[in-house]
């Protein structure tokens, strides 16, 4: 008898976030995230010492997703982050460097878990009723009769993405044709309840992104010889489609918990493969035009098919599945017992297509809300992060469409919040004091580490050694390159603000990030002809980030009240 190994008892920790070891790697948690962030965000590379894949990227989804993380305070960090990401589709790194630059702020001020955690819900509070007020000057309205700042938007989720490796031409090709696709989408007869459609990335890897484009209904790869025998193919009237969510090859390998019982000399594979035939003359009978199946169609069924001219495509995947029951407008068959006349669907039309070395079978619907974008990049790392990013795009899209408003971006809207919060802490404290058992020192205590979080999430868009800057007027972002001339004014310097809304060149005064200026209320109401002014603007999703900032707090929140970590040593 083997012998049996002692139980090992619980590793318990107390105060986990007083531990040295603990803050050091929060701290290059920290330093990862914030260097990846923004336009000019270095990019990592994140591989196993063995071997194997190679991620690039300096998105958060991908790093994230390849980082080992030990520790149960960073695994519930970047699971946070994770789940955010996921569900929004952006603003990952936003919400990693602001839950610990709030974990870090708020540790060293000495206060009470309890009173910090209280006082950053208030606080949390206080910014979401201000980001969806009338009166917030960082949020601009979404007028989709116009693209402006819809391709603003895509704009901006491309550029900060530099893995992506595009050159300005390249953005403002594909940020018009992820918009196109992402119109595609949405049904022309939509009411106050309608159900989006899908955009199907296609690859076309070592193809130029000039050459992406976006084409309403499905793209099926196939081969040459398929290519060649479809070519020909022409119907003037609408096709009667087949489609099959199952194998068609004969197979008889999964009974189930069930058992088969065969009579003796009865072939079962023969029974099965006769099965297979009635069913393709049922179709003939039927008069289908077109055959799609997720997996395999044995070789004796598609040549019955095909004899009657009806076109047959197999291997189609599971993940087309869903986007052809859209565009055929059936469920896919899942028994060869149950095909009636119900059980078709129909397409509009269908076409081969020919792109690069590539051959295409392609379904055209009649309104379906499906469309089929084809992409192109460099080389299969660029072209990942470029599929990568599509997605945030397409995702902040439909967000948009949901809540149609956007925030100003590039830091902008940070720096603008954290100088709200200050006005109102120094002038409305008793207000915000009410029934939260706080005083007044332990809340501009607190509300002074939690616009430090803020700004630091302004000042990590800077990687070059330049400084940070706010304008006392709009509270905005305002970055300055290493080093200027002495002698000259900052107007002079400056350009632009983060966002691109305000020029330098208004009789602004600023002040560095972070520095001890009296608290001045920001302007509101942002001008209604503003947005139009600016020929490009850098604009983040609404949604995303007030759900970004949500999870940020409230993952800092959680840390900050960690009194003990208890882990099983077995």
């Amino acid at each position: 008898m083997s012998r049996l190994e002692a139980k090992k008892p619980s590793l318990c920790t107390g105060e986990p976030l007083t531990h040295e070891q603990v803050r050091a790697t929060l701290s290059v948690l920290k330093g990862i995230t914030a260097s990846c962030y923004g336009p000019s965000g270095r990019l990592k590379q994140v591989h196993n010492g063995r071997g194997g894949y190679v991620c690039t990227s300096s998105q958060s989804s991908a790093l994230l997703g390849h980082l080992a993380v030990t520790h149960p305070l960073l695994k519930i960090l970047t699971a946070a982050v994770q789940s955010q990401a996921a569900c929004f589709g952006d603003c990952g790194l936003f919400t990693a460097i602001l839950s610990c630059s709030l974990i870090e702020s708020d540790q060293r001020l000495g206060l009470s878990p309890a009173t910090v955690v209280k006082v950053n819900k208030c606080l949390l509070s206080l910014c979401t009723n201000y980001l969806r007020s009338e009166a917030c000057r960082c949020r601009v309205p979404v007028d989709f009769s116009r693209s402006h700042i819809l391709l603003c938007l895509v704009r901006t989720v491309l550029t900060s993405k530099p893995a992506c490796m595009l050159t300005r031409k390249e953005i403002e090709h594909i940020s018009a044709v992820i918009l196109r696709a992402f119109l595609l989408t949405i049904p022309e007869t939509a009411e106050d309840h309608f159900v989006l459609g899908k955009a199907i990335i296609v690859p076309l890897k070592g193809h130029s992104v000039m050459d992406s484009l976006v084409l309403p209904g499905i793209l099926i790869e196939m081969s040459e010889v398929q290519f060649r025998r479809i070519l020909p193919f022409k119907k003037s009237s609408v096709l009667k489609v087949a489609l099959f969510g199952m194998s068609l090859s004969g197979d008889f390998c999964d009974t189930g918990e069930g058992t088969v019982t065969v009579s003796q000399g009865v072939s079962l594979e023969k029974a099965v493969l006769d099965q297979l035939l009635r069913l393709g003359r049922q179709l003939v009978g039927d008069h289908v035009d077109l055959v799609l199946c997720q997996k395999v169609v044995h070789p004796s069924l598609k040549q019955l098919l095909s004899s009657h001219r009806i076109i047959v495509i197999d291997r189609v995947g599971v993940t087309l599945m869903e986007p052809l029951r859209k565009v055929t407008g059936t469920q896919p068959i899942g028994s060869l017992g149950h095909v009636t006349p119900r059980s078709y669907g129909s397409v509009k039309n269908v076409c081969p297509a020919r792109f690069g070395s590539k051959h295409f079978f392609h379904l055209l619907p009649d309104e379906a809300t499906v469309c089929s974008l084809l992409l192109g990049n460099r080389n299969d790392s660029a072209w990942d992060e470029l599929k990568l990013t599509c997605h945030s795009a397409l995702n902040v899209l439909q967000l948009t469409l949901k809540e149609p408003w956007v925030l100003l971006g590039g830091g902008c809207t940070e720096t603008h919040l954290a100088a709200y919060i200050r006005h109102r802490v120094h002038n409305e404290a008793a207000d915000i004091l009410s029934d939260e058992g706080v005083t007044r020192t332990e809340l501009e205590l607190v509300a002074e580490a939690f616009c430090r979080a803020l700004e630091a999430l302004a000042s990590s868009l800077e990687h070059d050694g330049g400084g940070t800057l706010t304008d006392t007027r709009h509270g905005h972002c305002w970055s300055i390159q290493a080093d200027p001339p002495s002698g000259v004014g900052w107007a002079d310097l400056l350009s632009r603000c983060g966002c691109g809304l305000f020029s330098s060149q208004e009789g602004l005064s600023w002040a560095s990030l972070g520095s001890a200026c009296p608290p001045s209320a920001p302007h509101t109401c942002l001008p209604p002809t503003a947005p139009d002014s600016a020929s490009s603007l850098a604009v983040d999703c609404l949604t995303a980030k007030l759900g970004g900032l949500q999870v940020a707090v409230e993952t800092a929140n959680l840390i900050l009240d960690l009194c003990y970590v208890i882990e099983d040593q077995n």
